[in-house]
């Protein structure tokens, strides 16, 4: 007959137990917790985290451990593995992106300012329609190769430099190298038809030229 009283409680004649399993993955596991203790040094670590009852915690994998041991042991599995590897990847697309997005940003202009360009002001009122208009002539003799002067119109609660009023509008003139001039004008309705709105850029006079014209007041509001 034979003797079976080597093997386990309840393991099979043929099998080497039924607690061998468990003890080489315990063994295993506590291996791998005295290399960590050894080898890692925990304030460093920025998943790791003491909670206010004492236990520990890992941040990353949202467990919870009783002692330093068992978090080391958790970061040597398999989980805590995979979610370092997630993290990095996102962590190198983020980066990658913003070195993406940097790259595509013009360069800064640094250009020193050479003060305010010269410049005219005329009123003007067409006896025909009645209509006040307003004839810019601003003088940039030193600006940039290849730029044109630009122009735009600004209402009074975009500027900062005095109080705001409803009955004046601003319109700015800008050209490198010259600081941006800036003139106050009626808030009325400006008239867009056919001749009635002109600008011009002399290159070789190095002069820029913006006409408008205002809509025709109303017989009420010249009373």
């Amino acid at each position: 007959m034979r003797d079976y009283s080597s093997q386990g409680v309840g393991s099979k004649p043929g099998s080497a137990g039924v607690a061998s399993g468990t003890y080489t993955n315990q063994d295993r596991r506590e291996r791998l917790r005295q290399l960590a203790l050894e080898t890692i040094d925990l304030n460093k670590d920025p998943y790791f985290m003491k909670n206010h009852i004492g236990k520990y915690e890992c941040k990353l994998c949202l467990t919870l451990h009783t002692n330093e041991g068992s978090y080391l042991a958790h970061t040597q599995g398999k989980r805590h593995q995979q979610n370092l590897a997630r993290r990095a990847a996102k962590i190198a697309k983020t980066q990658d992106l913003a070195t993406f997005q940097e790259k595509k940003k013009p360069a800064a202009r640094k250009t020193a300012r050479i003060g305010r360009p010269g410049y005219k002001v005329v009123k003007q009122l067409d006896p025909e329609t009645d209509q006040r208009s307003l004839l810019f002539q601003v003088s940039y003799p030193k600006i940039e190769d290849g730029l044109q002067p630009r122009h735009r119109f600004m209402s009074a609660y975009e500027q900062r430099v005095e109080p705001s009023n409803d009955n004046f509008q601003y319109i700015l003139f800008a050209a490198e190298p010259y600081e941006t001039i800036a003139f106050k004008i009626p808030n009325k309705k400006l008239d867009k038809g056919e001749g009635k709105f002109f600008t011009q850029w002399d290159a070789d006079k190095k002069t820029f030229t913006v006409q408008l014209f205002f809509e025709p007041e109303k017989a009420e509001e010249m009373i």
